[in-house]
């Protein structure tokens, strides 16, 4: 269902709200009390979570990163090797 648009009108209420439809929060995974990112992007308000985007970073990361590397170990290894230079 991923490449399925889903298209919805609504209204913004006297406060500025919004009420995102349970079909769309359902699609992006969106449960009462998560944190969701706006951006405004040619003139469209863009919504997502912080996980998918978080998720997003990850993939992009991964295609320059050797499979079976780890960062975190490289980073120690890099900090390690500037403590014994000072």
């Amino acid at each position: 269902m991923s490449g399925t648009k889903l298209t919805k009108r609504t209204r913004v209420n006297q406060n500025g709200r919004v009420v995102i439809p349970a079909s769309f929060r359902t699609r992006l995974g969106i449960r009462k009390g998560d944190e969701v990112i706006l951006r405004i992007e040619d003139e469209e308000l863009r919504i997502t979570t912080l996980k998918h985007r978080i998720a997003r970073a990850r993939r992009m990361v991964r295609k320059h990163v050797k499979p079976g590397t780890s960062l975190v170990d490289e980073l120690i290894a890099e900090r390690r090797k500037a403590a014994r230079r000072e």
